[in-house]
Protein backbone atom coordinates (compact mmCIF):
# COMPACT_ATOMS: atom_id res chain seq x y z
CA UNK A 1 0.00 0.00 0.00
CA UNK A 2 1.24 3.44 -1.14
CA UNK A 3 0.17 6.35 0.19
CA UNK A 4 1.00 9.89 -1.99
CA UNK A 5 0.78 13.39 -0.20
CA UNK A 6 -0.07 15.75 -2.71
CA UNK A 7 1.32 19.59 -2.78
CA UNK A 8 1.80 20.04 0.73
CA UNK A 9 4.17 22.74 2.70
CA UNK A 10 6.46 20.13 4.07
CA UNK A 11 8.54 21.54 7.14
CA UNK A 12 11.41 18.69 8.51
CA UNK A 13 13.54 20.76 10.85
CA UNK A 14 15.35 17.64 11.36
CA UNK A 15 16.60 17.64 7.94
CA UNK A 16 16.04 21.97 7.71
CA UNK A 17 13.42 21.43 5.03
CA UNK A 18 10.63 23.81 4.20
CA UNK A 19 9.27 23.72 0.87
CA UNK A 20 6.10 22.77 -1.25
CA UNK A 21 6.43 18.97 -1.87
CA UNK A 22 5.08 15.63 -2.26
CA UNK A 23 5.72 12.77 -0.07
CA UNK A 24 6.06 9.83 -1.40
CA UNK A 25 4.96 6.76 1.58
CA UNK A 26 5.56 3.26 0.97
CA UNK A 27 5.22 -0.02 3.26
CA UNK A 28 5.08 2.03 6.31
CA UNK A 29 8.11 4.11 5.31
CA UNK A 30 8.92 7.69 3.86
CA UNK A 31 9.58 6.97 0.27
CA UNK A 32 10.61 9.70 -1.14
CA UNK A 33 9.97 13.71 -1.19
CA UNK A 34 9.89 15.78 -4.38
CA UNK A 35 8.10 18.14 -6.78
CA UNK A 36 5.22 16.41 -8.96
CA UNK A 37 6.40 12.85 -7.86
CA UNK A 38 4.83 9.67 -9.88
CA UNK A 39 2.53 7.98 -8.08
CA UNK A 40 2.61 4.49 -8.09
CA UNK A 41 -0.33 2.65 -9.38
CA UNK A 42 -1.97 1.18 -5.72
CA UNK A 43 -1.11 4.91 -4.38
CA UNK A 44 -3.73 6.62 -2.52
CA UNK A 45 -3.63 10.24 -3.21
CA UNK A 46 -3.86 13.09 -0.72
CA UNK A 47 -4.41 16.25 -1.67
CA UNK A 48 -2.58 18.41 0.92
CA UNK A 49 -2.41 21.59 -1.25
CA UNK A 50 -2.41 24.41 1.40
CA UNK A 51 -1.57 22.52 4.33
CA UNK A 52 1.31 21.80 6.42
CA UNK A 53 2.84 18.37 6.24
CA UNK A 54 5.52 17.35 9.08
CA UNK A 55 6.68 14.87 11.46
CA UNK A 56 4.00 13.11 13.38
CA UNK A 57 4.04 14.97 16.33
CA UNK A 58 4.93 13.10 19.86
CA UNK A 59 4.00 13.56 23.23
CA UNK A 60 6.04 12.58 25.54
CA UNK A 61 3.78 12.90 28.83
CA UNK A 62 0.22 11.26 29.18
CA UNK A 63 -1.71 9.94 31.61
CA UNK A 64 -3.63 6.91 30.09
CA UNK A 65 -4.94 5.86 33.28
CA UNK A 66 -4.84 2.00 32.29
CA UNK A 67 -4.76 -0.26 34.29
CA UNK A 68 -7.01 0.52 37.25
CA UNK A 69 -8.70 4.28 36.41
CA UNK A 70 -10.63 3.11 33.43
CA UNK A 71 -13.72 5.21 34.35
CA UNK A 72 -10.97 7.78 33.44
CA UNK A 73 -9.16 7.10 30.36
CA UNK A 74 -8.47 4.07 28.74
CA UNK A 75 -5.49 2.88 26.13
CA UNK A 76 -8.09 2.93 23.55
CA UNK A 77 -9.94 6.30 24.38
CA UNK A 78 -6.50 8.13 24.73
CA UNK A 79 -4.77 6.84 21.98
CA UNK A 80 -8.05 8.20 19.54
CA UNK A 81 -8.08 11.37 21.37
CA UNK A 82 -4.32 11.65 20.62
CA UNK A 83 -5.07 10.82 17.18
CA UNK A 84 -7.84 13.26 16.88
CA UNK A 85 -5.46 15.53 18.24
CA UNK A 86 -2.38 15.76 15.27
CA UNK A 87 0.00 13.11 17.41
CA UNK A 88 1.23 10.18 16.43
CA UNK A 89 2.94 8.52 19.90
CA UNK A 90 2.55 9.27 23.01
CA UNK A 91 4.75 8.52 26.08
CA UNK A 92 2.44 7.08 29.47
CA UNK A 93 3.40 7.82 32.85
CA UNK A 94 3.51 5.37 35.44
CA UNK A 95 0.61 6.00 37.99
CA UNK A 96 -1.58 3.59 36.94
CA UNK A 97 -3.04 1.17 39.30
CA UNK A 98 -1.01 -1.33 40.12
CA UNK A 99 1.77 0.95 39.38
CA UNK A 100 3.82 0.89 36.38
CA UNK A 101 6.87 -0.12 38.55
CA UNK A 102 7.65 -3.46 36.99
CA UNK A 103 8.16 -5.64 33.54
CA UNK A 104 4.48 -7.14 34.08
CA UNK A 105 2.86 -4.12 34.01
CA UNK A 106 4.93 -2.39 31.20
CA UNK A 107 4.01 -5.74 29.09
CA UNK A 108 0.11 -5.03 29.73
CA UNK A 109 0.47 -1.73 28.72
CA UNK A 110 2.02 -2.31 25.15
CA UNK A 111 -0.56 -5.67 24.39
CA UNK A 112 -3.52 -3.24 25.00
CA UNK A 113 -1.41 -0.83 22.97
CA UNK A 114 -0.94 -3.31 19.85
CA UNK A 115 -4.86 -4.15 19.81
CA UNK A 116 -7.01 -1.23 20.80
CA UNK A 117 -4.14 1.59 20.15
CA UNK A 118 -4.33 4.07 17.40
CA UNK A 119 -0.75 5.40 17.97
CA UNK A 120 2.32 4.50 19.37
CA UNK A 121 2.16 3.85 23.12
CA UNK A 122 5.31 4.50 24.98
CA UNK A 123 5.43 3.57 28.80
CA UNK A 124 7.05 5.29 30.90
CA UNK A 125 8.29 3.28 33.99
CA UNK A 126 7.99 4.38 37.55
CA UNK A 127 11.52 5.21 40.06
CA UNK A 128 10.43 3.92 42.65
CA UNK A 129 8.07 1.15 44.12
CA UNK A 130 4.53 2.06 43.92
CA UNK A 131 5.61 5.57 43.42
CA UNK A 132 6.68 6.09 47.42
CA UNK A 133 10.03 7.21 47.28
CA UNK A 134 11.03 4.56 49.33
CA UNK A 135 12.83 2.35 47.31
CA UNK A 136 13.89 1.66 43.49
CA UNK A 137 11.57 -0.07 41.10
CA UNK A 138 12.75 -2.98 38.82
CA UNK A 139 14.87 -0.48 36.78
CA UNK A 140 16.35 -2.86 34.61
CA UNK A 141 13.47 -5.00 34.00
CA UNK A 142 11.36 -2.02 33.01
CA UNK A 143 13.60 -1.15 30.69
CA UNK A 144 13.96 -4.35 28.91
CA UNK A 145 10.07 -4.42 28.83
CA UNK A 146 10.48 -1.07 27.08
CA UNK A 147 9.65 1.38 28.99
CA UNK A 148 11.74 4.46 27.45
CA UNK A 149 12.09 6.62 30.52
CA UNK A 150 11.43 6.45 34.32
CA UNK A 151 9.41 9.11 36.33
CA UNK A 152 7.71 9.17 39.52
CA UNK A 153 5.39 11.87 37.80
CA UNK A 154 2.60 13.37 39.91
CA UNK A 155 5.09 12.95 42.73
CA UNK A 156 8.04 13.93 43.89
CA UNK A 157 10.90 11.88 44.66
CA UNK A 158 12.09 13.73 48.06
CA UNK A 159 14.83 11.62 48.92
CA UNK A 160 18.48 12.71 47.30
CA UNK A 161 19.92 9.75 48.03
CA UNK A 162 17.67 7.54 46.69
CA UNK A 163 17.07 9.70 43.00
CA UNK A 164 21.00 9.89 42.84
CA UNK A 165 21.12 5.75 43.31
CA UNK A 166 18.37 5.82 40.19
CA UNK A 167 20.21 8.27 38.04
CA UNK A 168 23.15 5.84 38.28
CA UNK A 169 21.10 3.31 37.83
CA UNK A 170 19.61 4.20 34.84
CA UNK A 171 23.08 5.40 32.95
CA UNK A 172 23.38 2.00 31.38
CA UNK A 173 19.78 2.41 29.68
CA UNK A 174 20.40 5.58 27.94
CA UNK A 175 16.92 6.97 29.44
CA UNK A 176 15.80 9.79 30.80
CA UNK A 177 14.76 10.50 34.49
CA UNK A 178 12.11 12.01 34.41
CA UNK A 179 11.78 14.48 37.47
CA UNK A 180 8.48 16.12 38.71
CA UNK A 181 9.77 19.29 40.68
CA UNK A 182 7.62 19.78 43.28
CA UNK A 183 9.41 20.43 47.01
CA UNK A 184 6.26 18.67 49.23
CA UNK A 185 7.27 20.62 52.23
CA UNK A 186 6.78 24.10 50.52
CA UNK A 187 3.32 22.92 48.15
CA UNK A 188 1.67 21.19 50.86
CA UNK A 189 -1.75 22.25 50.69
CA UNK A 190 -1.62 24.60 47.89
CA UNK A 191 -4.40 24.30 45.18
CA UNK A 192 -2.85 27.36 43.19
CA UNK A 193 0.55 29.62 42.55
CA UNK A 194 1.31 31.98 45.88
CA UNK A 195 0.97 35.31 44.50
CA UNK A 196 -1.60 38.31 44.62
CA UNK A 197 -4.41 35.72 43.26
CA UNK A 198 -3.81 33.82 45.54
CA UNK A 199 -4.26 36.34 48.36
CA UNK A 200 -7.04 37.68 46.90
CA UNK A 201 -9.28 34.44 46.76
CA UNK A 202 -8.36 33.38 50.11
CA UNK A 203 -6.84 30.06 48.63
CA UNK A 204 -3.78 28.13 49.89
CA UNK A 205 -0.33 29.29 47.56
CA UNK A 206 2.06 27.57 46.39
CA UNK A 207 5.69 29.26 46.07
CA UNK A 208 7.67 29.04 42.70
CA UNK A 209 10.33 28.33 45.43
CA UNK A 210 8.77 24.73 45.69
CA UNK A 211 9.55 23.90 42.09
CA UNK A 212 12.83 26.08 41.50
CA UNK A 213 14.71 23.89 44.26
CA UNK A 214 14.12 20.90 43.37
CA UNK A 215 15.23 21.46 39.76
CA UNK A 216 18.28 23.02 41.12
CA UNK A 217 18.80 19.76 43.23
CA UNK A 218 18.27 17.54 40.30
CA UNK A 219 20.76 19.70 37.90
CA UNK A 220 22.91 18.96 40.21
CA UNK A 221 22.47 15.65 40.68
CA UNK A 222 22.96 15.01 37.00
CA UNK A 223 26.01 16.54 37.06
CA UNK A 224 27.44 14.43 40.34
CA UNK A 225 26.09 11.21 38.35
CA UNK A 226 26.08 12.22 34.63
CA UNK A 227 22.96 11.32 33.99
CA UNK A 228 19.95 12.74 31.90
CA UNK A 229 17.63 14.31 34.07
CA UNK A 230 14.42 15.79 32.15
CA UNK A 231 12.20 18.58 33.95
CA UNK A 232 8.81 17.89 33.68
CA UNK A 233 5.53 20.35 32.75
CA UNK A 234 8.41 23.58 33.67
CA UNK A 235 6.51 26.43 35.16
CA UNK A 236 8.39 28.95 36.60
CA UNK A 237 10.90 31.81 35.36
CA UNK A 238 13.28 30.64 37.75
CA UNK A 239 13.28 27.14 35.94
CA UNK A 240 13.98 28.54 32.42
CA UNK A 241 16.97 30.67 34.26
CA UNK A 242 18.32 26.82 35.98
CA UNK A 243 17.93 25.16 33.06
CA UNK A 244 19.63 27.53 30.44
CA UNK A 245 22.65 27.87 33.28
CA UNK A 246 22.79 24.35 33.46
CA UNK A 247 22.98 23.34 29.76
CA UNK A 248 25.21 26.04 29.24
CA UNK A 249 27.77 24.29 31.45
CA UNK A 250 27.55 21.05 29.62
CA UNK A 251 24.88 19.07 32.62
CA UNK A 252 22.42 16.85 30.24
CA UNK A 253 19.36 18.54 31.31
CA UNK A 254 16.54 18.74 28.92
CA UNK A 255 13.00 20.04 29.78
CA UNK A 256 9.10 20.19 28.48
CA UNK A 257 6.09 22.75 28.99
CA UNK A 258 2.85 22.19 28.18
CA UNK A 259 0.42 24.48 26.58
CA UNK A 260 -1.35 25.80 29.76
CA UNK A 261 1.39 27.18 31.00
CA UNK A 262 1.82 29.02 27.49
CA UNK A 263 -1.34 30.46 27.14
CA UNK A 264 -2.88 30.74 31.00
CA UNK A 265 -1.69 32.50 33.57
CA UNK A 266 -2.71 32.58 37.34
CA UNK A 267 -5.39 35.27 36.42
CA UNK A 268 -7.20 32.16 35.12
CA UNK A 269 -8.56 30.89 38.67
CA UNK A 270 -10.49 33.88 39.22
CA UNK A 271 -13.17 32.14 37.69
CA UNK A 272 -13.15 29.28 40.26
CA UNK A 273 -13.49 27.14 37.52
CA UNK A 274 -11.80 23.63 38.96
CA UNK A 275 -10.38 23.09 35.36
CA UNK A 276 -7.97 25.68 36.19
CA UNK A 277 -6.58 23.43 38.70
CA UNK A 278 -3.88 21.53 38.29
CA UNK A 279 0.34 20.71 39.08
CA UNK A 280 2.00 22.73 39.11
CA UNK A 281 -0.32 25.54 39.43
CA UNK A 282 -0.75 28.25 36.88
CA UNK A 283 1.64 31.11 37.09
CA UNK A 284 2.51 34.72 36.54
CA UNK A 285 2.71 36.72 33.23
CA UNK A 286 6.30 36.70 34.30
CA UNK A 287 6.43 32.94 34.37
CA UNK A 288 4.73 32.56 30.70
CA UNK A 289 6.92 34.97 29.22
CA UNK A 290 10.08 33.01 30.37
CA UNK A 291 8.58 29.73 29.34
CA UNK A 292 7.82 30.96 25.83
CA UNK A 293 10.92 32.85 25.46
CA UNK A 294 12.97 29.19 27.03
CA UNK A 295 11.16 27.33 24.11
CA UNK A 296 11.83 29.48 21.77
CA UNK A 297 15.20 29.27 21.91
CA UNK A 298 15.88 25.82 23.01
CA UNK A 299 16.70 26.28 26.79
CA UNK A 300 12.85 24.43 26.74
CA UNK A 301 13.22 20.92 24.08
CA UNK A 302 9.59 19.77 24.15
CA UNK A 303 6.04 20.91 24.36
CA UNK A 304 4.07 18.17 26.07
CA UNK A 305 0.34 18.53 27.31
CA UNK A 306 0.70 16.79 30.50
CA UNK A 307 -2.88 14.73 29.23
CA UNK A 308 -4.73 14.29 32.58
CA UNK A 309 -8.27 13.06 32.74
CA UNK A 310 -10.31 12.88 35.64
CA UNK A 311 -13.92 12.14 36.27
CA UNK A 312 -16.48 14.76 36.29
CA UNK A 313 -17.47 14.43 39.54
CA UNK A 314 -13.63 14.52 40.89
CA UNK A 315 -13.55 18.57 38.99
CA UNK A 316 -16.79 19.18 41.21
CA UNK A 317 -17.05 21.02 44.90
CA UNK A 318 -14.75 23.48 46.55
CA UNK A 319 -11.76 24.38 44.63
CA UNK A 320 -9.23 23.03 46.70
CA UNK A 321 -10.68 19.76 47.38
CA UNK A 322 -10.85 19.05 43.37
CA UNK A 323 -8.45 16.99 41.35
CA UNK A 324 -5.12 18.60 39.63
CA UNK A 325 -4.74 18.21 36.13
CA UNK A 326 -6.46 19.06 32.42
CA UNK A 327 -7.00 17.14 29.43
CA UNK A 328 -5.14 18.29 26.40
CA UNK A 329 -4.39 16.19 23.76
CA UNK A 330 -7.24 17.09 21.96
CA UNK A 331 -7.30 20.92 22.06
CA UNK A 332 -3.00 21.43 22.88
CA UNK A 333 -1.84 21.60 18.30
CA UNK A 334 -5.39 23.85 18.13
CA UNK A 335 -3.76 26.13 21.32
CA UNK A 336 -0.36 26.69 20.02
CA UNK A 337 -1.25 27.59 16.69
CA UNK A 338 -3.50 30.26 17.48
CA UNK A 339 -2.59 31.36 20.79
CA UNK A 340 2.02 31.02 19.90
CA UNK A 341 2.10 30.54 16.18
CA UNK A 342 -0.41 33.04 14.49
CA UNK A 343 0.33 36.05 17.02
CA UNK A 344 4.44 35.03 15.90
CA UNK A 345 5.47 34.52 19.73
CA UNK A 346 7.12 31.00 18.29
CA UNK A 347 8.03 30.00 14.58
CA UNK A 348 5.98 27.51 13.04
CA UNK A 349 9.03 25.34 12.43
CA UNK A 350 10.19 25.85 15.99
CA UNK A 351 6.80 24.59 17.17
CA UNK A 352 6.94 21.56 14.55
CA UNK A 353 10.37 21.07 16.03
CA UNK A 354 9.52 20.91 19.46
CA UNK A 355 6.70 17.89 19.00
CA UNK A 356 8.29 16.04 16.43
CA UNK A 357 12.47 16.24 16.14
CA UNK A 358 13.49 16.96 19.76
CA UNK A 359 10.77 14.47 21.83
CA UNK A 360 11.77 11.83 19.41
CA UNK A 361 15.88 12.26 19.86
CA UNK A 362 15.20 13.21 23.92
CA UNK A 363 14.09 9.74 23.71
CA UNK A 364 15.67 7.68 21.12
CA UNK A 365 12.17 7.11 19.65
CA UNK A 366 11.47 6.10 15.91
CA UNK A 367 10.31 9.22 14.02
CA UNK A 368 10.96 12.49 14.11
CA UNK A 369 11.83 13.41 10.63
CA UNK A 370 10.74 12.83 7.39
CA UNK A 371 13.70 11.49 5.77
CA UNK A 372 13.90 8.87 3.30
CA UNK A 373 13.31 5.30 5.28
CA UNK A 374 12.09 6.94 8.34
CA UNK A 375 8.98 5.40 9.84
CA UNK A 376 5.43 6.92 7.90
CA UNK A 377 4.48 9.28 11.03
CA UNK A 378 3.11 12.25 9.48
CA UNK A 379 0.97 15.10 11.28
CA UNK A 380 -0.74 17.55 8.73
CA UNK A 381 -1.84 20.89 9.55
CA UNK A 382 -4.59 23.14 8.81
CA UNK A 383 -3.25 26.58 9.52
CA UNK A 384 -6.75 28.00 7.64
CA UNK A 385 -9.60 26.04 9.87
CA UNK A 386 -11.51 27.56 12.63
CA UNK A 387 -12.72 25.66 15.51
CA UNK A 388 -14.51 25.92 18.47
CA UNK A 389 -13.81 23.70 21.55
CA UNK A 390 -16.48 21.51 22.50
CA UNK A 391 -15.78 19.01 25.11
CA UNK A 392 -18.58 17.16 24.44
CA UNK A 393 -17.18 15.97 21.36
CA UNK A 394 -13.69 14.39 23.17
CA UNK A 395 -12.62 11.60 22.38
CA UNK A 396 -11.48 11.21 25.72
CA UNK A 397 -13.31 9.61 28.59
CA UNK A 398 -13.21 12.64 30.24
CA UNK A 399 -13.74 16.60 29.58
CA UNK A 400 -11.83 18.43 32.00
CA UNK A 401 -10.57 21.60 29.85
CA UNK A 402 -10.21 25.06 30.42
CA UNK A 403 -10.24 25.60 27.15
CA UNK A 404 -14.10 24.66 26.45
CA UNK A 405 -15.81 27.35 24.41
CA UNK A 406 -12.63 28.66 23.08
CA UNK A 407 -12.21 29.97 19.31
CA UNK A 408 -8.93 28.45 17.97
CA UNK A 409 -7.85 29.27 14.56
CA UNK A 410 -5.40 26.11 12.84
CA UNK A 411 -5.36 22.84 14.17
CA UNK A 412 -4.61 19.21 13.05
CA UNK A 413 -6.17 18.14 10.04
CA UNK A 414 -4.76 14.65 9.32
CA UNK A 415 -2.98 11.93 11.47
CA UNK A 416 -1.17 9.17 9.13
CA UNK A 417 1.00 6.05 11.45
CA UNK A 418 3.48 3.92 10.09
CA UNK A 419 2.09 4.84 6.65
CA UNK A 420 -1.90 4.33 7.50
CA UNK A 421 -4.71 6.95 8.58
CA UNK A 422 -5.94 7.04 11.83
CA UNK A 423 -7.41 10.29 12.09
CA UNK A 424 -9.13 13.09 8.98
CA UNK A 425 -10.76 16.09 8.94
CA UNK A 426 -13.41 15.43 6.89
CA UNK A 427 -13.00 11.80 5.44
Amino acid sequence: MSLLLRGGRVIDPANTVDAVQDVLIENGKIARLGRSLEAPADAEIVNATGKIVCPGFIDMHVHLREPGQEYKETVATGTRAAAAGGFTAVCCMANTSPVNDNGAVTDYILAKARVEGRVRVYPIGAVTRNLRGEELAELAELAESGCVAFSDDGRCVMNAGLYRRAMEYTLPFGAPIISHAEDATLSAGASINEGVVSTELGLPGQPAAAEDVMVARDILLAELTGAHVHIAHASTAGTVRLVRDAKARGIRVTAEVTPHHLVLTEDAVRTWDANTKMAPPLRTKRDVEALIEGLADGTIDCIATDHAPHALSEKEGEYDRAAFGIVGLETAVAVALDRLVRPGLLPLATLIARWSRDPARLLNLPGGTLSAGAVADVTILDLDTETTVDPSRFHSRSRNTPFGGWQLHGGPWMTIVGGELVRAVGR
